[in-house]
Parts: C-alpha cells; sequence; structure tokens
C-alpha cells in the first residue's frame, strides 16, 4: 500500500495541502491549475461531485495566494433559507426584520482582503443572485435594511456539485453570474475516475483514525483492497473516509478484512448510486472533462484517444450481448457488416471464420442495415 505523498516541495503538479491525498494523472492536473490560478485574484468555480473534496480545494487557492494573510470564509449556500442567508452574507441593519435586535456584519464584509467560499452556490434564489453578481462586478453591497453602500476587496470561490450550464439552460441560475463566477474552473474527477489513488487515501486513513480512535489496525487485507478498488464510490472520497473509520473502530485485529466492510462494497447487496441515474448527456460531458485532464496539453491524437476508445468499449459490449454473432451486433450499432468486421479486424478481435456466426452471408445482404460503409 503506498504511503502519504509528502507535503508541498516545489513541484509544480504535487498537492497544494498536506490534506489533498492522490498523485494520479487527474489530480496532478488538478493540483496544477490550483497553482496557476491561485496567485491571480479570479473568480474560480470548483465543480465536482458530493464528497470529491472541493473544500480543500478552495482552501488550498486562498492558502497559495496573495491574500493567505487575510481571512478565509465559508459558506454553505444550502444551508439557510433566502432570508436567513442573505442577511449572512451581506449582514443587516437593527429593525430590518423581526428579530433582528442589533446591527450585524456579514460574511461579505468579515472576508475583506481575504477569500470567501461560496458552496453549494447553485441553491441561491434569482434575488440573490442579482446582489452576488453586483459584489462580483462592483465589490460594494449594502446590509440588508439599510442605505449605506460598502465597499469590500474580496475574491470569490464559488463551489456546486451541479452542472451550472444545465442549471442556466433550466432557468435557474443566472447566465451573467455563471459567466462572472467561471472564470477559471477547476474540475474534481470522482474517485472512481482516480481508483488507482485509492491505496495512498485508504492509507491516509487508516493513520487518522488509529491515531484518533487509540487503535492499532495499519494493514488490510488484499482482498479488501481490491474490493476497495473495484466499488464505483457514489459518495466518493468522504464515503471511503467514513467506511476506514468504521473499520478501525470495529477491527478485532490488527487488519481490516472484507467482513469489516459494508455489504455495497463488498457486493453483497446492490448499492445504490446516484450517480447511474445522470442522464447520458450528463456522463458523456464528465467523460470528455475527464480526459481532456488526463491528456497531456497539445496532444495531437485527441480524437482517437476519446472517441477511438468509446467505439471500442460499445462495439465489444454489444458483440457480447450478442454473443458475438456479428450481423446481429451490426444491425444493433446500425452499422454495415463489413464495417463492424473491419473495425474487429483492426483491433485484432475478429474470431476466427465460422467459430461464431450461422447466418450465410447471402441472408445477411438482405437483412442488414444499409447507408454505413
Amino acid at each position: 500500500m503506498s504511503s502519504r505523498i509528502p507535503p508541498f516541495s516545489g513541484a509544480d503538479d504535487s498537492p497544494p495541502l498536506p490534506e489533498i491525498i492522490g498523485s494520479s494523472p487527474a489530480m496532478r492536473e488538478v493540483y496544477r491549475l490550483v497553482r496557476r490560478v491561485a496567485n491571480s485574484d479570479a473568480s474560480v468555480l470548483i465543480l465536482g461531485e458530493t464528497g470529491t473534496g472541493k473544500e480543500l480545494i478552495a482552501k488550498a487557492i486562498h492558502q497559495l495566494s496573495p491574500r493567505r494573510g487575510g481571512p478565509y470564509i465559508r459558506v454553505n449556500c444550502g444551508a439557510l433559507p433566502e432570508g436567513l442567508l442573505e442577511s449572512e452574507l451581506f449582514g443587516h441593519v437593527r429593525g430590518a426584520f423581526t428579530g433582528a435586535v442589533e446591527n450585524r456584519t456579514g460574511r461579505f464584509e468579515a472576508a475583506h482582503t481575504g477569500t470567501i467560499f461560496l458552496d453549494e452556490i447553485d441553491s441561491t434564489t434569482a434575488k440573490l443572485q442579482v446582489k452576488l453578481l453586483r459584489v462580483l462586478q462592483q465589490h460594494e453591497f449594502e446590509r440588508v435594511g439599510d442605505t449605506r453602500t460598502i465597499q469590500v476587496d474580496v475574491r470569490v470561490i464559488a463551489a456546486s456539485n451541479r452542472d451550472l450550464l444545465e442549471e442556466v439552460e433550466a432557468g435557474r441560475f443566472r447566465e451573467d453570474l455563471y459567466y462572472r463566477l467561471n472564470v477559471v474552473t477547476v474540475y474534481l474527477p470522482p474517485l472512481r475516475e482516480r481508483r488507482e489513488d485509492i491505496p495512498e487515501l485508504v492509507g491516509h486513513f487508516l493513520r487518522l483514525y488509529n491515531e484518533k480512535n487509540r487503535r492499532h489496525v495499519p494493514f488490510v487485507h488484499p482482498d479488501a483492497m481490491r474490493a476497495l478498488q473495484a466499488y464505483d464510490w457514489p459518495g466518493n472520497v468522504r464515503e471511503l473516509q467514513n467506511y476506514i473509520e468504521r473499520a478501525v473502530i470495529l477491527a478485532p485485529g490488527d487488519e481490516i478484512t472484507c467482513d469489516l466492510l459494508p455489504d455495497a462494497v463488498v457486493g453483497r447487496q446492490s448499492p445504490r448510486l446516484g450517480y447511474r441515474r445522470r442522464n447520458l448527456d450528463r456522463m458523456i460531458r464528465d467523460l470528455v472533462s475527464t480526459a481532456l485532464i488526463q491528456f497531456a496539453p497539445g496532444k495531437g491524437n485527441l480524437y482517437e484517444e476519446i472517441v477511438g476508445r468509446v467505439e471500442r468499449e460499445l462495439i465489444l459490449q454489444v458483440m457480447d450481448r450478442c454473443h458475438h454473432v456479428q450481423i446481429k451486433a451490426a444491425a444493433q450499432l446500425g452499422l454495415n457488416r463489413n464495417t463492424l468486421r473491419k473495425k474487429l479486424k483492426e483491433w485484432g478481435l475478429e474470431p476466427d471464420s465460422g467459430n461464431h456466426e450461422s447466418i450465410p452471408d447471402d441472408q445477411e445482404k438482405s437483412s442488414a442495415p444499409v447507408g454505413d460503409g
């Protein structure tokens, strides 16, 4: 099992904070982007599924920036209703509403000369989005119930676990605010797309929870590690963290075994994977985004690397479903059989003649789809 990688030692693609674990190509690209954007004052939009570590990345951007000596203020926009969130962000004056018995400083004012992190930005209402847009554009606002304008010097980092372009298209998020926030986008890949980081993460959480709970469980059985790396992690790193803490607490000896892992992880029951219910368009966008992060900038064969791999996987899975009968697979794919055979031959996957086909060529000519070949 890999050991925890060390804190920043000067490398552009090393973790920007000791708490951020992972050395996969996707995460190294995230680290490079974080270091580049940190020195600017640009707004940053962090996108990623729940549990991928968006707050850690926001904190890293602040700590690597010239504003690191100023305050770092975090606001969970999804935790409060509109009225309370407006007061939380911008403050209020005495008598502004029932219960406002004294003046209160808002989070933007408290973040002056520093950074404010707006988590779950997609949960804000249209009214609040107008005020946020004004702060981003003009660096000013009024407290709730006040007429005095307050000037602030604040860097804004926002995060969402939703596709904000979809929210814009659905009319739930202002397009102008989206583009003001989206000066630089940092996409955090889900754990299932960086499985090579799992042993490193497991080692980190073992050390953390052994120390916290005064336990000595330093080992992971190979079968348990294989199960951890095979699981799809709908809750991402946060879910892995919780399961390792649970296993450390319950372990009777010094090793984590499969019986200490939840049923879903070791295949004893079907996991409830929310991400599988995402629409196909979003899954394709995630796939392309991940591929663009992993492939080196300037690489000239992106089309083949991405589209070619998807095409190959699609054809192989359809062939399996059709029990390797090429005419049936071609019909499902909407391809001419000659085209399918040519592709299989290019990949070295065409079976020996006669082994898997039972339909003669003259029948194929009358039944194969037309138009591709």
